[in-house]
């Protein structure tokens, strides 16, 4: 055991020497970074007034209003933690923030922090019953929400303060609550005392198969997680993070938090815009892109004349999770870019299991890659017994930012001490995994198993096929079928026996789609996961175009 820490430390250290995140500084600047360290630990209060001690005139965030230094962020945070604890928000409450990507959800975010208070982050994709359910279930303080959200927080506000975090100017007074920017102008920017325990994080699950979970999430205690993700996905002190996927989904807050311990500069636009992005990357020298894969699509989408026109040869990094990232696509993107992109498959519950490299997706195209080091994936079958190499089971991941449990108490299958991901995969020869589908899609289908995502995987990369989902339908015959749901690319002229004949030249006969429809686009949520529920739903079936 204590080898095993030891050689974890040394692990430790190294990865953070060659991040660049341990390097040498100033002795006056040192002290001051040990001092904040010392009092906050690695969390998100502390990293931000580490980075402040060290690099107060730097850049920390640029976003649609401007840009802001580590000093100056480091101040405003202090500024509202000492409004919010004025206003009777202390240690231990909960806020709630409902933002797009701005500062205003990263001050909020990091004061929290400061006061130990507890960090609910809502979907900005969210219906207000969704919003009302979830405010009652984890009865938040106060709720911090963008001014195109006073419709939807009314009917959860009540009882709660309400503090407006960006309207059209950043400064501009808003009549549905106390602008943040009014907060940090009246509050004390001197130091805020640390609490006495540290706050979570409450991530909502994304909701595509039922109602959305509250899922406890600890601040780490040691940075042993974030060297174990450096060692897979090469982000470098000091670069320049354009993180386009939403900050309320766990994706993005790792890469948040890999941010601040990294000193590195946060670029935010409040909305994405595939042009936009690439507009951005040209102009602030961006180092490392955070997105959903149909962020990707849409990227590519723009045609090479578009993506010419724009500089992306200082990307290093481009960050992909949140949903399936085909194999075709992942290809494309590194014929266009280069071999800069990196797959992560994990959940709101077991943060990461497995990071795809450049080299994996090369090889292996459509694998979620290997475990970093300090996490374990195994499979398990339907009698939780782990299954065979090479054999299919259901994924069940550990590592030390597992979650504690959902806020109402329940919590996700374990095994071995392991969690379940939901998912449905299995290991390669070289050990990769393969996520095969969420195990309540499984259908059997005249008495064989059958899981959409394969089916999906081949039909993206049929010519003619922009996105593709599909469901099981029930159906006399085999009992139960697929039905897939194509969205064409500009200008084709796909069939419905076009698909089926794709399928049936590559797949199983079993496993070609009863059903092709034909829509114009997929529901998905603010982080790109297909709404399969209301696939399912009838006018879905009847949804044809063209």
């Amino acid at each position: 055991m204590l080898l095993d820490t030891l050689s974890t430390k040394a692990f430790t250290a190294r990865r953070l020497v060659e991040s660049g995140m341990l390097a040498p500084t100033r002795p006056d600047r040192l002290a001051r970074v040990v001092k904040a360290l010392r009092e906050w630990g690695p969390t998100i209060a502390g990293g931000y007034a580490a980075s402040a001690a060290r690099f107060p005139d730097a850049t920390a965030l640029i976003d649609d209003h401007g840009e802001l230094t580590f000093g100056e962020l480091h101040r405003r945070t202090n500024a509202l933690a000492h409004a919010w604890s004025e206003d009777g928000i202390v240690e231990g409450d909960a806020v709630a923030i409902l933002c797009r990507n701005h500062r205003g959800f990263v001050e909020a975010l990091v004061a929290t922090s400061k006061l130990g208070a507890h960090a609910l982050l809502l979907n900005t994709a969210f219906s207000a019953p969704q919003l009302a359910g979830v405010c009652a279930s984890e009865a938040p303080r106060a709720i911090v929400y963008d001014e195109e959200f006073a419709g939807l927080v009314d009917a959860c506000a009540e009882g709660r303060a309400r503090y407006v975090a960006w309207t059209q100017s950043a400064s501009a007074p808003s009549s549905a609550g106390v602008a943040l920017e009014q907060l940090v102008e009246r509050g004390d920017p001197c130091e805020v005392s640390p609490p006495q325990s540290r706050g979570r994080i409450v991530i909502l699950t994304s909701g595509t198969t039922g109602a959305p979970k509250g899922a406890h999430r600890k601040e780490p205690k040691t940075l042993d997680p974030a060297a174990a993700l450096l060692s897979k996905i090469p982000l470098r002190a000091r670069g320049r993070t354009l993180i386009a996927a939403p900050l309320f989904h766990s994706w993005a807050l790792a890469h948040f938090v890999l941010a601040i311990g990294l000193s590195s500069t946060l670029v935010l636009c409040r909305r994405f815009d595939p042009e936009d992005t690439l507009r951005a990357i040209d102009e602030h020298g961006v180092t490392a892109l955070v997105v959903v894969p149909v962020m990707l699509q849409r990227i590519l989408e723009c045609g090479p004349k578009v993506v010419r026109k724009y500089d992306t040869g200082s990307l290093r990094v481009i960050a992909a999770s949140g949903s399936t990232l085909p194999g075709e696509l992942a290809t494309r993107v590194m014929d266009t870019f280069g071999d800069v992109l990196y797959n992560l498959y994990g959940s709101t519950e077991v943060a990461w299991a497995t990071v795809a490299t450049p080299a994996d997706l090369r090889a292996a195209p459509g694998t979620a890659g290997r475990p970093p080091r300090g996490t374990t994936v195994r499979l398990y079958d339907a009698d939780d017994q782990e299954v065979a190499p090479g054999a299919t089971g259901r994924i069940f991941v550990g590592n030390d930012l597992v979650f504690d449990g959902y806020t109402s108490g329940d919590d996700k299958p374990a095994i071995d001490g392991l969690v379940s991901s939901g998912d449905i995969g299995h290991f390669d020869e070289e050990g990769r995994l393969f996520v095969d589908g969420r195990d309540d899609e499984m259908i059997v289908s005249g008495g064989e198993n059958v899981f959409p995502r394969e089916v999906e995987d081949t039909i993206s990369a049929l010519e003619g096929v922009a996105d593709v989902a599909a469901i099981g339908v029930d159906d006399a015959r085999f009992g139960q079928r697929l039905r897939a749901f194509v969205v064409r690319s500009k200008g084709s002229t796909l069939s419905e026996s076009d698909v089926k004949e794709h399928v049936k030249a590559n797949l199983a006969r079993f496993k070609v789609p009863r059903d092709v429809v034909f829509v114009d686009e997929l529901p998905r949520n603010a982080t790109g996961k297909v709404l399969k529920r209301e696939l399912a739903e009838p006018s879905a079936a009847r949804a044809r175009t063209r």
